[in-house]
Parts: structure tokens; C-alpha cells; sequence
């Protein structure tokens, strides 16, 4: 539980600055790594040093000494905490016990030591040695009747190396289930932009920027999630750029903003308002919004006025008059109804889309968790395809990725959906032949395990019991596992909802140094704008017996595949040879990457629509249709609401740093609800008052969450928000977008019910 009462205020200071650096200094003192953590910070995001742990938003030049943000420093002092999870910590508390602390309590015991295996006997974990562990894992996976009943999950923190190898292993074993942290967030821009632009990236770099006439920012919090992108925002914003902030809430980070690394700003307390507009939209509304720009761009084209660009839709794209026909076809009242935006509004941000000649439309997780997410995305492709703005400066698509290889882990292999060309390459380069069949995704594989089809599951890195949808459900799910192995730096959640038998397998984190025979070794990291760096931890390891995410794969394929025909002891030591095998199986991307990768700052990855060339089945970027206005199935119950589920400001994916959300004025509680005032009194409740939500579905399952506080917030009528991942009971393993499979968080139809239950 919380220490403190539970407060709500609004938070009036800007985002960053003082109050920035403020929370800094007091993570380094809770975690007892003032010295330490200090130290480790002057490397991190440096060249020779390691990235950071946080989110994917890229590095800038270099030029600065301090090239992090408050919640990266949250991350490495997590990360590189004094405390410890010790045999003595296991044998002192059951599972059972465990499971009544809350994930904060868990985060906060410290790093885990020593591998453990659960003893159901006792309800202990137990100290095995790593060869009783590896033993174990390759029993059980030899043991399946088939390799598909096995589950390999990937957190985006693993880099490229391990995830490399990884994806070699489970496919050298027969399958492609790769279930991974993708598939809950960005995996509509994976699965959507390639038939739309012929690659699922953001083809902006983070000089663009800097020559952007207009930014449009979409459906994301950058000030709490990507912090580090709201030093681009302040200089755009500076030299008087228009910046559109298009979401459900308003959050403070775009609204007011003081750069820490503002000299000036600091010393006189100054800030700057970010957004110059904000567009309240409404939950799903941003597909009306993006229709009724492209519309305001139809008629005044039709008006006489040159606002496409004619020359690059003609020369490098198809499908324009389906286009053109669908977005005349809706109705300006609709559009209005539907974004809850006036049309005053979208026509003065359209306004600012066609006086500018190099636009970035940047977007997060409030475009891509919809059931019709990946076609949400398309439609953004589609108004910068209008403009021609792709392959020129300060223009382009921008995904804001969330962890910081999660990108990086897509392109070396972990995907339930390889491509052919890229299994002959692996064929080829490895001497086996690899799995053809798709495998699981994330609902998939946890449809699966409730279907008793799966019977491993391993997750390397992540919470995944609780990043996942359903959570009663998913918790039934895991413990129907036969096995669960869960290679971590931290406690968690999933260690505790596992199957008959399980392990937990500590690593070296991001900021440790990696010891191997052949000397320090280094991994790779591929930002959300495609550049490769290196990451070289600078601190000692948490504990002597901890082993590198790479030597733990590798161990895993030669207890499982003894007569394998790769050479997995002889990547533990020197991961050069990894890089020569994914350059190998890459060569378009990564060749010569050995000697690419010693630049200080790493290098670009090719993005075909950067240089106007589109890797598409007929060559040519493609308008693609979604029709009509929703990006959600309709629901038919006049009680219905939206809720979308959010992170705090304290808070990186599942890891939670404190119960409190500065930012929007909300301490010492996580059980709250924020409501529109207008919806609240419309349903007779006060604010402060406790309730229950509840999910509205058809499949029959009761799905409720009791006890939440409700706070008054600048939300539009009939959507409403909460954390992530308390209020994941409510989202039904179901809905998601179907081409992506992408659980749809940002729009659950609920209803909110007197009581706290």
C-alpha cells in the first residue's frame, strides 16, 4: 500500500525543470546511489557508454554532458539500486505471502542475486545452480510432443545481440511463437505502415526536427513517456514552429515546459508553453480528426487551390481516388460528433498541415491500442503521402517507440510472422531449416495456454502476466504452465503467477559490465529513428553470480538442441561473431556492421521511403481505405464509456516507482478514476466518491474493479482514464485489433457503478 493519504491536487508548475531535477535527486537517495548513480549518468546515453534502460527516443549529437531525463534516471536508479533479493529474502517469505504486495513493494526490495527455482513443497523459491536451471528448461522443451507448445517471450529491453540468438535458437527448435512486447504497443505500426509505405518504421531522424515547419503529436505523452523528445518540442517551439497536441488529456508536459538544460530558464524559473494547439479530442476520435483534415484539403483542392502535392502522388503512389472518395463521402456533422472537435478547429489545424512544407506527424499508443488500430495508422500515412512529405527534411511518419530496443528486437528476427526471404537467409547462413508456420503472438500464446495447448512458457526479460489483458484470466492461464522461466534484473509479478515448475534467472543489466573470456564486451541498441549504437555498461555487476541475457540463450540452445548445428559456446564469449552472423542474415541493413558500429555514434539503418523508394508488391506508396469514422466497434448500452489506460508519470511500463503522478496532481494513490466532471454529476456521484467499473462485453465474463476514486479531469464527455496495469482486469483478452493483434487498451467500453463494491 501506499504510504501517506491519498491527495488530488492540480499541479500548476511546469513539466521538467526544477521539479524535474528535483525528482531526480530523490530517486538516486531512495535507492542509496547518490554516488554511484551519479557517476553512471555522466555515461549514460554517451559514446563509450551505455543506453539508456528507458525509452527509444535517440540520442542527440552529443554535444551535452547531460544527455538523460528525469524518468532515464529513475530507470538506472532502479536499476542500480544497493538492495538485494538474497536466498535469505525467498526463505524468509512463501509465494503466497508475495503475491499479497503490491508490484511497488516488489520493484523496491532490489536486484535479484542468484538463480531460484520454486519448490512447491515448501512454496519457496530455492537456490538452484545455473546448470540444474538450464537442465531443467531443456527437459521440459524436449519433453513437448510439439515445439509449438512451447511460448518464447522477448521484453524490449533485450538488445540485439541476445535477441538475435534468440530468435535463432527457437527457430533452430521449430517454432516462431515470439510473443513480445511489440505486440502490445507499436505492433499496429509494424503490421500497418508496410503496405501502406513498405516498412513498419518511422522514417524521420532527429535532425528533422529541426527543419520541421509544423509537428503533430498524437495520441502520446511525451513529457512523461519519451522525455527526452521534449528538448526537439522546446527548440521547435523556440524558433516558432506550430506544434499540434492531439489527445484525450491534457497533459503538462505540452502545455508548459521548462528545459532543464535551459541555463537561462532555469535560473529565472521560466517556461514555455509547448503545444501552440491542443485538440481535445475525444477517445477514437482521431480518425474523424484525420478525416476531416484531409477533407478541408479535398475541398479546397477542388476549390481551385494547389494544396496536394500533385507531382509525387502521381509519380509515387496508387489508390489516391479511393482515397479522395471516402473522405468526401463523410459528413461534416458526423466528423464533428465523432472526434468531438469542432470544425473551426480542424479546419485551423489543417490550415497549419497546408501552409507548412515539411511536416512531422509523430504518434504513441493512443492511435495504436484500437481494435482498428493498424488502419488508424495507415490514415496518418495517408495525409503525409498527400503532401509528399516523405524523403525531404523536417517531414515524415514518426512511431514514438516505448522501450529501447523494441524496435531493435523486430528487425534481428523476433517476429511470429518472418517473411520468406528472410527464412531462406537464416537457412542459409545456419544450416538448418527453419520453421515456415506463423507462430503466436501475444493473445495468441495466452489463448493457447487457457486452451492447454501451451505448455512453456519463457520470458526473456518483462512482466508479462501483467502487461497482458485480462489479468484473472491471464493469471489462470500461467499457472496451467508446466513451466515458467523468467530471466529478469528485478522482481516481479510474473515470477509469482508461474507454472508447476519455474525459474527465475537474474542477468546483467544495461548499465553493467559485461565480463567474458575474451574480454569486456559491448551490445547494440536500435533506437525508435533506426540508429544502432553501441551500449558498454560502466558499473560492476549486482552480484558475481548474475550472467549476460547472451550467455543465458546460448546456455539454453545447447541444453536443449545438443546435436544443434550452431556453434552457441563460442557466441558466449566473443559477441563480435554475433554481429558478423546478424550482418550475415542482414546484409542490406547491417552489413559490415563490425566495423560500422565503432563509430562514437553508431549508425543509420536504411529506410527505403527516406530516399522515395518503396518496398511495397507494386512498388509505389499506397493510399489505404479504412471507412466510415470509428476506430472501435460500436456499442449499443447508453451507459457506455471509454476508458483508456494510462501510465503515471512515475511509472515505466509495468515497473512502478511510486504511487504518485505528479503531473496530474494525483499522490500516495493509484486507484483512481479520471472522469469528466459533467459525466460524474450526470450519473448522481461525487467527486472523491468510490466506485466500480465494469467491462461491457458479450462473451459473458464478469469483469469489475472495485474500490476506485473518482477525479474530476479535463476529459471530453464519455471517455475516461486510469492506470495501467491495475485496471488491466478490465480489458478482455478479445478486443484487439485483428490485424495487428494488439490489445485495444486505449478504448474499453465500461460503465461506472455506485460503490466501491
Amino acid at each position: 500500500m501506499a504510504d501517506g493519504k491519498a491527495r488530488y491536487q492540480t499541479y500548476n508548475a511546469p513539466a521538467g525543470g526544477w521539479g524535474a531535477a528535483a525528482a531526480t535527486a530523490k530517486v538516486l537517495l531512495e535507492q542509496s546511489v547518490v554516488t554511484k548513480g551519479s557517476r553512471a549518468l555522466l555515461s549514460m546515453n554517451q559514446p563509450g557508454g551505455f543506453k539508456c534502460p528507458s525509452c527509444a527516443f535517440p540520442d542527440a549529437t552529443c554535444t551535452k554532458k547531460l544527455e538523460f531525463c528525469e524518468n532515464g534516471a529513475k530507470a538506472l536508479a532502479h536499476e542500480a539500486t544497493k538492495f538485494r533479493v538474497t536466498r535469505d529474502f525467498f526463505a524468509r517469505h512463501s509465494v503466497t505471502e508475495l503475491m499479497e504486495q503490491s508490484d511497488y513493494w516488489l520493484e523496491m526490495q532490489g536486484r535479484l542475486t542468484e538463480p531460484m527455482r520454486y519448490d512447491a513443497a515448501s512454496d519457496h523459491y530455492v537456490p538452484v545452480s545455473w546448470d540444474d536451471a538450464f537442465a531443467l528448461i531443456g527437459s521440459h522443451l524436449r519433453a513437448l510432443e510439439s515445439p509449438h507448445q512451447a511460448e518464447f517471450y522477448t521484453s524490449g529491453r533485450t538488445p540485439n545481440e541476445a535477441a538475435f540468438l534468440y530468435s535463432i535458437f527457437v527457430r533452430e527448435y521449430g517454432t516462431n511463437n515470439f510473443p513480445d512486447c511489440s505486440n502490445m504497443c507499436h505492433e499496429p505500426t509494424s503490421r500497418g505502415l508496410p503496405p501502406a509505405i513498405g516498412v513498419g518504421k518511422g522514417t524521420v531522424i532527429l535532425d528533422d526536427f529541426d527543419h520541421a515547419e509544423a509537428i503533430f503529436v498524437m495520441g502520446q505523452n511525451p513529457g512523461t513517456n519519451a522525455p527526452r523528445m521534449m528538448t526537439q518540442l522546446f527548440h521547435a517551439h523556440k524558433r516558432g514552429c506550430p506544434i499540434v497536441a492531439v489527445n484525450p488529456m491534457p497533459e503538462r508536459a505540452l502545455m508548459r515546459y521548462t528545459e532543464p538544460q535551459d541555463v537561462v530558464q532555469m535560473a529565472t524559473f521560466g517556461s514555455a508553453p509547448i503545444a501552440s494547439e491542443f485538440v481535445h479530442i475525444r477517445i477514437g476520435g482521431d480518425l474523424a480528426f484525420l478525416k476531416g483534415m484531409m477533407r478541408v484539403m479535398f475541398e479546397r483542392e477542388a476549390a481551385g487551390e494547389a494544396v496536394l502535392d500533385r507531382a509525387f502522388i502521381a509519380e509515387h503512389t496508387t489508390g489516391f481516388e479511393a482515397l479522395r472518395a471516402d473522405i468526401l463521402a463523410q459528413d461534416w456533422a458526423e466528423i464533428v460528433a465523432v472526434s468531438g472537435i469542432s470544425e473551426e478547429q480542424i479546419r485551423r489545424c489543417a490550415e497549419i498541415y497546408i501552409r507548412s512544407k515539411a511536416t512531422i506527424i509523430c504518434y504513441g499508443m493512443g492511435l495504436t491500442q484500437h481494435q482498428y488500430g493498424s488502419q488508424l495508422v495507415q490514415q496518418v500515412a495517408n495525409i503525409l503521402l498527400l503532401k509528399g512529405s516523405y524523403g525531404r527534411p523536417g517531414a515524415g511518419i514518426s512511431p514514438i517507440r516505448g522501450h529501447s530496443n523494441v524496435q531493435g528486437d523486430r528487425t534481428v528476427g523476433i517476429d511470429e510472422k518472418p517473411t520468406e526471404a528472410y527464412l531462406d537467409q537464416v537457412q542459409r547462413v545456419f544450416g538448418f531449416a527453419p520453421p515456415r508456420e506463423h507462430g503466436h503472438h501475444t493473445i495468441e500464446s495466452v489463448e493457447a495456454m487457457l486452451a492447454g495447448t501451451a505448455k512453456v512458457f519463457i520470458g526473456l526479460g518483462g512482466n508479462f502476466v501483467r502487461a497482458i489483458p485480462d489479468t484473472t484470466r491471464a493469471y489462470d492461464a500461467m499457472r496451467s504452465l508446466d513451466l515458467t522461466v523468467g530471466i529478469a534484473t528485478k522482481l516481479n509479478r510474473g515470477h509469482l503467477v508461474h507454472g508447476k515448475d519455474a525459474l527465475i534467472l537474474p542477468v546483467v543489466a544495461r548499465s553493467e559490465r559485461i565480463e567474458t573470456a575474451a574480454g569486456e564486451q559491448f551490445v547494440t541498441i536500435e533506437d525508435s529513428m533506426s540508429n544502432v549504437t553501441a551500449s558498454r555498461g560502466v558499473l560492476a555487476p549486482a552480484s558475481d553470480d548474475l550472467k549476460p541475457e547472451v550467455e543465458i540463450v546460448c546456455r539454453i540452445a545447447m541444453a536443449t538442441l545438443p546435436d544443434s548445428r550452431v556453434d552457441w559456446a563460442g557466441f558466449i564469449d566473443d559477441y563480435g561473431r554475433i554481429r558478423d552472423k546478424i550482418a550475415a542474415v542482414y546484409p542490406a541493413l547491417y552489413s559490415d556492421f563490425s566495423e560500422r558500429i565503432k563509430a562514437p555514434l553508431g549508425f543509420h539503418l536504411d529506410v527505403a521511403p527516406r530516399r522515395l523508394a518503396w518496398l511495397t508488391p507494386n512498388g509505389k506508396a499506397n493510399f489505404l481505405v479504412l471507412p466510415g469514422l470509428h476506430v472501435d466497434a460500436p456499442v449499443d448500452d447508453p451507459a457506455m464509456l471509454r476508458l483508456s489506460t494510462i501510465r503515471s508519470h512515475d511509472q515505466f511500463n509495468t515497473t512502478i516507482y511510486s504511487y504518485n503522478d505528479r503531473y496530474r496532481g494525483v499522490y500516495n494513490d493509484r486507484m483512481v478514476l479520471f472522469v469528466n466532471a459533467e459525466d460524474r454529476e450526470a450519473r448522481g456521484l461525487a467527486a472523491g466518491a468510490k466506485v466500480t467499473l465494469e467491462t461491457i462485453a458479450a462473451d459473458g465474463i464478469d469483469r469489475r474493479v472495485e474500490a476506485l476514486t473518482l477525479v474530476d479531469y479535463p476529459m471530453p464527455r464519455g471517455s475516461l482514464a486510469g492506470y495501467y496495469p491495475e485496471l488491466n482486469p478490465l480489458l478482455p483478452l478479445d478486443h484487439y485489433d485483428r490485424v495487428s493483434g494488439c490489445p485495444a487498451a486505449k478504448s474499453i467500453p465500461v460503465r461506472i457503478v455506485a460503490g466501491a463494491g
